[in-house]
């Protein structure tokens, strides 16, 4: 079916209710940044693959929002002919509806797919908001795959570090206190660290689709029956209840004249308008579970040291085979060389990528979000740089790295150098940096920005994000970012340090490690702990443009990764890693 086949039905199926327009969002039932092949509508509909955005359609127009880091690739991936692209924060979709110049404006969505705080930024005197029982997507999309129903596996305290009897104890305690009867709880993260749980049923991301309302003595768990895993029901003991997607709605409906909590950043607003018929009395606060699995107990981030310390023998292989092979081959083979070195270093541990790998040489690297594929990738030719943005997902922790290479035996030019290098002194202030208790992201995501800056150069997106343990590759409630934030950083939180540069047409330049939250050696202070442990291409800097104290901290962490990594390898990558390793003056 083309975009015209597609758009036009859209439009007469929402002509037949008299419906003037439709919001169509990226996520799924579970509002899950990573989707199931069935729940990609946003990409089906317009061919926007990124993981953030959504898009409306009215009778005569038509666009796509999303965020800095899919600009280019939105006006790569969409039929300019049927679709206009913006920038969700510079240009909001509210925005752009009202200069159509409609009088009034009767707009669908699908409450199953929207929270309370998304449907708030549509409500203007002018729209009349509608929930549609029938997704319009789901009515003309004819191949559309089936949801997927995988496994439900415990995830055993080595990995989790706590049982799940005690996590669940401090929710039901905190239910009692705050006079709750029960919290609605969407997040299927949330719903696996608490009950220590993992499943597959989303790519890059360790989750089933599922639903639990947490009550002051129970939790009622909601999948697919087939699900259930035998000897699962012994494992989470008598107070959790197995229960089917088919009940959830009939069990809402026993919480009349209940006070039920919920988040209204996670929870789809058709819980809420059922909810609502029943004169429940709402609590609207955050997920519980979300500071709480920030903070990672000592065996995940002992996990997370180990998963990094495999994931870096793996890079490190990586690179050194990049140096030797990669030129010639296309990005994607590239990538799928890297995983096959995860899989390798991760061994019985490592279960799959955290998300797509980002390979892209030359121009694509500029492309923040690029996604090669088979039928387009470019080769990887001597003199480019190269950027690779990958992960893995081991049992005992979640890894992301991104590195930028010079490809080829010539000096990369002065202005790229130039530029890698105010990448690395961001890169190198903000791992440096020591602060006291308090302290947010956006306070510090200066630190990153103030070399760049200092030459007239920026990137739009985020400095950091929150990584979970096994679980997702971007989690909150922290994180890095010139948007101010209230969440403070606290010991144990895992966030990635990931400042970048990217010139369209050219080249893109970022990267990243992630880092450990750790108290610091003064009292109430905090600093990072450096869990990734691969080196830097120095042929990418212009080391004369370092203060010593960069040069300190540079060798400093080169001798650490050498002395971590260098036994795994074999004589030709340890010789390799000496070398890439070596002290600069």
């Amino acid at each position: 079916m083309t975009s015209a086949q597609k758009i036009t039905q859209i439009r007469s199926l929402l002509k037949q209710q008299n419906i003037d327009g439709f919001i169509i969002q990226r996520g799924d039932e579970f509002l899950n940044e990573y989707v199931a092949p069935y729940a990609e509508r946003l990409a089906w509909l317009t061919g926007f693959t990124g993981s953030a955005g959504m898009a409306v359609i009215l009778q005569e127009n038509a666009a796509v929002f999303s965020d800095g880091r899919y600009i280019l690739q939105m006006q790569q991936e969409l039929d300019q002919e049927y679709w206009e692209s913006f920038h969700i924060s510079k240009h909001p979709p509210i925005q752009w509806i009202l200069e159509q110049k409609k009088e009034t404006i009767c707009l669908g969505y699908d409450p199953k797919l929207m929270s309370e705080r998304d449907l708030k930024a549509f409500q203007v005197p002018t729209i009349t908001l509608v929930p549609m029982i029938k997704n319009p997507i789901d009515a003309i999309w004819n191949n559309q795959p089936t949801p997927p129903h995988h496994p439900i596996v415990p995830h055993e305290i080595q990995f989790s570090g706590q049982d799940h009897q005690e996590k669940l104890q401090q929710l039901h305690q905190e239910l009692i206190s705050k006079q709750e009867d029960a919290y609605i709880l969407c997040d299927p993260a949330s719903i696996c660290w608490l009950l220590n749980i993992r499943g597959s049923d989303v790519p890059y991301t360790p989750i089933p689709l599922i639903f639990a309302i947490i009550k002051q003595d129970s939790v009622a768990l909601y999948a697919d029956k087939t699900q259930y895993t035998k000897g699962l029901s012994n494992f989470l003991g008598k107070n959790i209840h197995l229960k089917s997607h088919h009940d959830l709605e009939a069990d809402l409906l026993t919480l009349k004249n209940k006070n039920v909590a919920f988040d209204p950043v996670q929870t789809p607003i058709w819980f809420i308008q059922t909810l609502e018929k029943q004169n429940v009395t709402f609590s609207n606060r955050n997920n519980p579970c979300i500071a709480l699995k920030a903070c990672k107990n000592p065996i995940e981030q002992e996990g997370s040291r180990q998963a990094h310390l495999r994931d870096a023998v793996a890079m490190c292989r990586f690179l050194y085979w990049l140096e030797h092979h990669g030129i010639g081959l296309s990005e994607v083979e590239v990538a799928h060389q890297l995983n096959c070195f995860r899989q390798e270093a991760g061994g019985e541990f490592y279960r799959e990528e955290s998300f797509p790998a980002i390979s892209g040489v030359g121009e694509n690297g500029a492309v923040i979000h690029y996604h090669a594929t088979p039928e387009h990738c470019s080769i990887l030719t001597e003199n480019k740089a190269y950027l690779i943005d990958s992960g893995g997902q081991y049992l005992d922790g979640t890894t992301d790295i991104t590195r930028t290479i010079w490809l080829g035996k010539n000096q990369a030019p002065k202005a790229l150098k130039e530029a890698a290098t105010c990448v690395l002194q961001g890169h190198i202030a903000l791992s440096s940096a020591i602060f006291p208790k308090g302290t947010t992201g956006s306070r510090l995501d200066v630190l990153a920005r103030y070399a760049l800056w200092q030459n007239g150069l920026d990137y739009d997106h985020g400095t950091g994000h929150g990584v979970g343990s096994y679980l997702s590759v971007h989690e909150g409630p922290c994180r890095i970012s010139s948007i101010p934030f209230p969440v403070p950083l606290q010991a144990g939180m895992i966030l990635s340090n990931e400042p970048g540069y990217y010139l369209s047409g050219q080249y893109g330049i970022r990267l990243e490690n992630l880092l450990l939250v750790t108290t610091a050696p003064f009292e109430n202070f905090l600093q990072f702990e450096p869990l990734t442990l691969v080196p830097f291409d120095l042929n990418m800097i212009a080391i004369e443009n370092l203060s010593d104290q960069e040069k300190k901290w540079l060798n400093h962490y080169h001798q650490h990764v050498l002395q971590k990594i260098s036994s795994h390898l074999n004589p030709q990558e340890q010789q390799w890693l000496q070398t890439v390793c070596a002290p600069v003056t």
